[in-house]
């Protein structure tokens, strides 16, 4: 299992009002040492954006409970799939997600390092995240909740352990 975070570049956007026009956003480069370098974080992992469990429970769970989150010391959240920019962006408009920040690993490479890139052929997907939260401090993984039955195409989609309840407890220690 990785201990500590792997050095991969997100390709983000950021709002930037200098531009102007419809779409005032632009590219910008945030490497791991950027997001975990001396804070105290919460990152959860999930197949995708606009998916039924991902939509329904995982991603506003943490939304909902982040003050909690943030009160038991933790300095951010963050929200990663293997997609675009774009489109957690506008999954994040769709929820009305304002607290967690959004983290798109659109070429799985945060998600590879890490061992959870798996085919989700079977459904269509191609190649996404596992499911699974961790907490991490100064780059480094101190708790990791993978859902049970890591596997390539697998016939379900477990949401038991990696769910906003569970850090909570675990941060409660």
């Amino acid at each position: 299992m990785v201990h500590s975070i792997p050095e991969v570049t997100f390709r983000t956007r950021v709002r930037d009002e200098s531009i102007g026009g419809d779409n005032p956003f632009r590219w910008q480069d945030v490497t791991s040492r950027d997001i975990f370098r001396g804070k105290n974080v919460v990152v959860f992992a999930l197949p995708g954006a606009f998916t039924p469990t991902c939509t329904n429970a995982h991603l506003p769970g943490y939304e909902a409970k982040y003050d909690e989150l943030k009160n038991k010391g933790i300095d951010e959240v963050y929200c990663l799939s293997v997609n675009d920019a774009f489109t957690m962006f506008q999954w994040a408009k769709y929820l009305k997600v304002e607290k967690v920040k959004m983290l798109p690993d659109g070429n799985g490479d945060f998600t590879r390092l890490m061992g959870m890139l798996v085919k989700k052929e079977n459904v269509g997907f191609g190649l996404r995240s596992w499911r699974y939260s961790m907490h991490v401090v100064d780059g480094e993984i101190k708790q990791m909740f993978i859902e049970p039955g890591l596997t390539d195409d697998c016939p379900d989609d477990p949401f038991e352990n990696s769910d906003v309840d569970t850090m909570l407890n675990y941060l409660s220690k």
